[in-house]
C-alpha cells in the first residue's frame, strides 16, 4: 500500500469535507463595534541589574519626575537607572468597555535593557488616539524567556526577555465611546467578496423577510432594524450573528520558499499537463595537499588546501498529469512526482506560468 505524503492527506481532507455554512458572526462585524488601541510609556522597576544604561538620561528623567510626584525631592544626577527600564505599554480598549473593567497589556523595552524578568510596572497612563486617558496600568510582568549572565561576560538566554505581559494589568478609568445603531446596522465583511456578501444578504432575507438586507458593496451589507426590534437591538444583533452563510473563496496557492510551505485552497484546479523534474546535488569536499621540496633543494614544506566539487544530477522523468478538479486530485497528482515541498514551490510557479494552474499564486 502506497504511503501518502502529509500534503496529500491534508488536501484530501479538504476535498472530502464539503463547503459548510459559517456563522455570520465569524464572517462579518457590526460597523462601529470595534476595539481601539491604547498606548503609554512607563517605568519597570526591580530589575536585577538588567535595566537601561545607568547613565541614560531618557530613563533617569522620568524616574526623577515620578519620585518627585511622591513627595521626595531628587535630581537626575542623584539616580542610577541600572535596575529601571523605560518601556512602552500597549493594550486594546474593548468596544462598549466600562470603567472598572480590566484589560491585558503588553510591556516592551524602549531602551538598552537586557531583560525585564522580575520587574514591576509602575503606574502608567494609557492614552487613545484622541489624547484622552482611558486606563491605568500597573503590575508584575510575566515573561516567556530569561537571560542569565556572569561577571566574565558569558550569558545564556531563552526566548524573548525584553517584552512581557500583565494579564488584567490595566483598569479602565472611563467608558469606551460608541452607541448601538438605530434604524439600520451595517455588517462589515472581514474578507470583502461579492458572492459572500450576496449570500449573507440572502440568509438574512430568508430569516427576517425579503428586503431586510441590502448589499451596499462587496465589503458591507446593510440590515434594516424593524420597529419591533428598535428597543431590542442587542437581541437583534445576536439573531443576525447566529445566521449562517456559505463563504466563497478565491482559487489561491500560497507559497513560502523560506520554509517550503505550500497551502492550496479548495477551489484550485489543474489542467492536463506534463512535468519533467530533475534534481542537482552539489557537494564541496575540502582536501589538503602537502607540497615538499626535494631532499637537497631549498624551501619549506607547506600544506595547500584544495577543494573538490562533485555534481550529481538525477535523471529527470516526464510525468503526465491528468486534469484535476479538486485540490485533493491536484495533490495526489503532484505527489506522484515524489518531490519535496521545496521543489513543489518551483513546480507550482511553473504550472502557473504555463497556464495549467487555475489559481493565483501568492509568494510570501
Amino acid at each position: 500500500m502506497r504511503r501518502l505524503s502529509l500534503f496529500t492527506l491534508f488536501a484530501l481532507l479538504l476535498t472530502v469535507a464539503p463547503a459548510s455554512a459559517t456563522r455570520i458572526k465569524d464572517l462579518a462585524d457590526v460597523e462601529g463595534v470595534r476595539a481601539n488601541a491604547l498606548t503609554g510609556v512607563g517605568l519597570v522597576v526591580g530589575l536585577a541589574g538588567t535595566g537601561d544604561d545607568a547613565s541614560s538620561t531618557a530613563t533617569r528623567r522620568p524616574l526623577a519626575a515620578m519620585i518627585k510626584r511622591l513627595g521626595i525631592q531628587v535630581t537626575e544626577q542623584d539616580l542610577k537607572a541600572k535596575n529601571v527600564a523605560l518601556v512602552a505599554v500597549t493594550g486594546n480598549l474593548p468596544p462598549f468597555g466600562r470603567a472598572g473593567q480590566r484589560i491585558d497589556v503588553t510591556v516592551s523595552s524602549l531602551g538598552s535593557a537586557k531583560s525585564l524578568q522580575g520587574g514591576t510596572l509602575v503606574q502608567a497612563r494609557l492614552i487613545a488616539s484622541n489624547g484622552k486617558t482611558y486606563a491605568l496600568a500597573q503590575g508584575s510582568l510575566t515573561l516567556g524567556g530569561f537571560v542569565v549572565g556572569s561577571a566574565s561576560g558569558s550569558s545564556s538566554g531563552k526566548n524573548h526577555a525584553t517584552a512581557g505581559r500583565i494579564p488584567g494589568g490595566a483598569t479602565l478609568e472611563r467608558g469606551a465611546p460608541g452607541a448601538l445603531p438605530g434604524k439600520t446596522l451595517v455588517l462589515v465583511l472581514r474578507d470583502a467578496d461579492f458572492t459572500t456578501a450576496a449570500r449573507i444578504a440572502g440568509s438574512v432575507d430568508a430569516e427576517l423577510g425579503a428586503g431586510t438586507a441590502r448589499v451596499r458593496d462587496p465589503g458591507a451589507v446593510e440590515v434594516a432594524i424593524g420597529d419591533a426590534w428598535r428597543s431590542r437591538v442587542v437581541e437583534y444583533v445576536a439573531l443576525l450573528e447566529g445566521l449562517s452563510a456559505v463563504p466563497d473563496s478565491h482559487a489561491r496557492v500560497v507559497l513560502s520558499e523560506r520554509t517550503g510551505t505550500i497551502v492550496a485552497g479548495g477551489a484550485v484546479t489543474l489542467a492536463p499537463v506534463a512535468i519533467a523534474h530533475g534534481g542537482i546535488t552539489v557537494r564541496v569536499v575540502e582536501k589538503s595537499a602537502v607540497s615538499q621540496p626535494n631532499a637537497f633543494g631549498d624551501g619549506d614544506t607547506i600544506v595547500a588546501p584544495e577543494s573538490e566539487i562533485q555534481v550529481e544530477e538525477q535523471d529527470g522523468h516526464l510525468v503526465a498529469l491528468p486534469g484535476a478538479a479538486t485540490v485533493g486530485e491536484l495533490a495526489a497528482a503532484l505527489d506522484a512526482l515524489g518531490v519535496k515541498p521545496r521543489d513543489l514551490v518551483a513546480i507550482f510557479q511553473a504550472l502557473k506560468a504555463s497556464g495549467a494552474l487555475r489559481a493565483e499564486i501568492e509568494v510570501q
